[in-house]
Parts: C-alpha cells; structure tokens; sequence
C-alpha cells in the first residue's frame, strides 16, 4: 500500500505523500487547519494536545487517548481520528462539553479540548465509572486555572455511558477499519514510512534496512523530533504488525510481544503481582500508557525506564530478532552502558518471558517521583526474596534511577543470602554511586534506595507495626 490510510468526519483520507517524521499535531494544525487540538509541552505530558484514536477490535472500535504532540501521522495508519473540533453538531455540544459548561469547568480554555477528549474517550469505555477512574483517566492532562473538582464532576456526569454518533455507528466504522489491510510504505528507499502488517515482514524490513528509525509507541521517539530537532527520513513502525504485540500465559511465564502497549499489558501485570500492576498504572498517563509499549520501554535502555527494573528482579528473559536470526538473554544483560545496548542495527526486541513469583517468593517493587501521577521516576526499586520459613535463600534487587542502566543489586543481594528477615534489616544497599540531577540528589537516592530495601524486608515479614522489626 503506497498511501496512508485513515477514517475521519466519515470519510477514508489518503495521503500519498508525506514527510516520514510528521507529527500528527503539525497535521492537524498545520494542514488540516483543525486548531482546537493545542499544543503544550509538546513533550506528551502536559494533555493539551489529546486527541481520540478508534481501532478495530473484537468486533467494535476500541478508542483511546492519546497525545498528538508525540504521535507520527504515519501511526494512525488504519484508525479512525477524532477531535474535538469534530464533537459539536448543528450548533450542540457534544455530552462531554456540556458537562464541562455546566460543572464550570473552564475558565482560559486552553487545557479544555484535552480534558474534553480524554473524557470522551471514558466515556466510550462502557464501564461503570466512579472518581478513581476518572482521576486516572485526566492524570495526564493538566490544568492551571479551576483545580480539578469542577473537571472531575463533568466526568462523572457523563462518562458512565456514550450514547453519540460513534457509539452509534460502531458496526460500520468496524467494516471502514478492517478493510485498510495489507503493508504500509510511503515513500522511497532514501525516505520512507513503513508499516509493515505482520511481524515475520516487520522482522525482514528492519533487517533491509538497519539504518531506519525503529518506532514503536512513540512516546520517546516523538521527543527526538519535537524536541532535539532530529530529521527521521527512514521510519519502520511495529504497531501495525500482526503477531507483534501478542501476550501468550504459558502458567508460569508470561510472554510479552514487545508491540504490546501498557494499556494492553495492564490486566496481566496486575494478574501477575498487584505491584506490578500499580507500577503499570503509574507509568506515564492514560495517553502515554495507549502508545507506549513494553518493548520500546526496554529497548530504548533509560536509566530510568520503570518496566525494566521489575522485569530484571523477577527474572525475564530478552527475546531478539534479525530477520530470520533470533536470540535470547537474560533481561539485565542487555542493558550494556548509558546509551548502550546489547542490540545490532536492524534488530528487534521481540518479546519478553516473565517468570510468575513462586508461592516461597516475595515480589514488591515502588516507584518513587516527584508528582504521583504522570511523572518519572527519580528511583525505582523492585525485589523479589525466594524464602524459606523467616530465611532469605535467593535475592533479586534491581533499580532504575541509581546507575547509568537499570542495574541489580549484586552485592546486597550476597549480602541478604542466608540472612532472616529480621537479620537482613541490618544490610545497606552498596550497589550504586548515583548522580544527581534535577529529579534527585545523589544523596537523596541513597537514601530512598536504602529505605526501599527496608520496606521490601518489612512487607515480605508481614509487618504491620514499623516497630516489629530493628536494624
């Protein structure tokens, strides 16, 4: 397929020609014209920028939030595009704006289309809806000017149900999606999009071209652009590929396609270990967590990528692919040094196997920043103590935030060994020489590193009362 394809305001839009780095917010303000879309932070964090993508799922359209900002055009190949330009009809608001009028939810009015779509979006959820869900739905749009009372009860006015054009027309806009099939590349050899519609094609795609810009859920990418000025002239984007973002339960792993968004992974984390899946829900906002996905959070190797430090102290094993050619290691062996990893030009993260704690092992994992939602880490802790009776036999500590890579703990972890609960209360953490920088102090980091440990050893000897145990 040689054109873009996407549903918008009813119609199929081809676009046959465009620059492979252009971001959807450049699109819709800059070409389309549609300027109620904002745009903020430019950094996807601020929400200003949110717009709504529909994808064919399960029989229905599945739709989402997600930031314009950071998001290529190319990716909505094959989605249907919402904004809220598009909400009001022959002179009425949309349910969800006249919520926001009539709990005065707005005052300047720039963060407004961001609330409104991410409101719009809940409210497409067809669930029950209570405060909790919609605070996490708005955590990734900020606003300056009501508080979030005001906002917070809009949501709850209109988000248990959507009865509007879209709901309405669910049936046929399915058809529209899931007819725009079959591989995308817009351009040529020396600039080009790409969209491959399997994973085996996006596999040998990467592999012709090792020089392309792997781009997965956007959130880090679209950064390069936004913010560095970095010209991409050869992209090849995973999540349009089948079988990439699969998540197989093998009963005592999980296998995790590295296409899979945290969105998508969200109930099997939570399944897995409910710190995994807080650690989930906090990772970005709603925006961030629909894009992102669990394999660009590993191969673009942060410091202080949150997944990576969980999977490590849980014992995942990386899966690599190069055309037809893969391989296998363990998770912490890939990180190399800052900015390093243990991936050639053209290979893929593939997917991710994730042991299931033991019923002797005790997994707890914190995330430690500044703002409780929609922020990144300053440190992230996780650990997982094989035990036997009050004994610690094996230890897995690993952190992000404390190194240049998510980095285990090796020497505490030899430390712990043989030690009791209640022993090891008396181990330091003396793994890592942190930096500082503006999420932390070094200093700081220390100290909440030591104070995670002690908290991981006081929750796996169930201790309710801070005093039942003593260095």
């Amino acid at each position: 397929m040689r054109a873009l394809q996407f549903f918008r305001r009813g119609a199929v839009v081809q676009i046959e020609k465009f620059a492979p780095d252009t971001m959807l917010l450049d699109y819709l303000r800059l070409t389309e014209k549609s300027k109620g879309t904002k745009e903020g932070c430019n950094e996807g964090d601020c929400g200003a920028c949110t717009v709504v993508l529909g994808t064919a799922h399960n029989g229905g359209v599945h739709y989402q939030a997600v930031n314009a900002c950071i998001l290529m055009l190319g990716q909505i190949h094959g989605k249907e595009l919402i904004t809220v330009d598009d909400l009001a009809r022959d002179g009425k608001l949309h349910p969800v704006q006249q919520a926001m009028v009539d709990t005065h939810a707005s005052q300047c009015g720039f963060c407004t289309p961001g609330f409104v779509m991410s409101l719009f979006s809940l409210a497409h959820e067809n669930r029950p809806v209570d405060r909790a869900a919609v605070v996490d739905q708005i955590a990734g749009n900020l606003c300056r000017c009501t508080g979030y009372r005001p906002i917070i009860d809009a949501g709850l006015a209109v988000c248990n149900s959507a009865d509007d054009q879209w709901s309405r027309a669910q049936s046929e806009t399915f058809k529209i999606l899931t007819a725009i099939e079959g591989d995308l590349f817009v351009g040529d050899e020396t600039s080009f999009f790409a969209a491959p519609a399997t994973a085996e094609k996006l596999a040998e795609l990467c592999a012709q071209f090792p020089s392309a810009t792997i781009l997965s859920g956007g959130t880090d990418v679209g950064l390069w652009v936004t913010k560095q000025m970095r010209t991409q002239s050869q992209i090849i984007y995973t999540g349009h590929a089948k079988g990439f973002s699969d998540i197989t339960d093998h009963g005592d792993h999980l296998s995790i396609g590295a296409g899979v968004t945290h969105a998508a992974a969200f109930d099997h984390l939570k399944t897995l270990h409910p710190d995994l899946g807080e650690l989930a829900r906090r990772f970005g906002a709603r925006q961030v967590r629909a894009s992102g996905t669990i394999g660009g959070n590993i191969a673009n190797g942060s410091p202080i990528g949150d997944m990576p430090p969980a999977l490590i102290a849980l014992g995942a094993t990386l899966h690599l692919q190069f055309g037809k050619m893969s391989r296998k290691m363990k998770l912490e062996d890939f990180f190399v040094a800052y900015g390093k990893q243990d991936r050639k030009p053209g290979e893929l993260v593939w997917r991710v196997d994730v042991p299931k704690p033991a019923a002797n092992q005790v997994f707890k994992c914190y995330k430690i920043s500044k703002r409780f939602d929609d922020d990144i880490s300053a440190v992230m802790g996780a650990f997982l103590l094989t035990l036997q009776g009050s004994k610690i036999v094996e230890a897995r500590i690993a952190f992000g935030g404390m190194a240049a890579t998510p980095k285990r703990a090796s020497k505490t972890e030899a430390a712990l060994i043989g030690k009791t609960l209640d022993e090891a209360m008396s181990v330091v953490l003396d793994d890592y020489a942190p930096i500082a920088d503006m999420r932390a102090s070094a200093e700081y980091r220390v100290t909440v590193g030591n104070a995670l440990l002690r908290k991981a050893l006081m929750e796996a000897a169930g201790a309710n009362d801070m005093r039942v145990l003593q260095p």
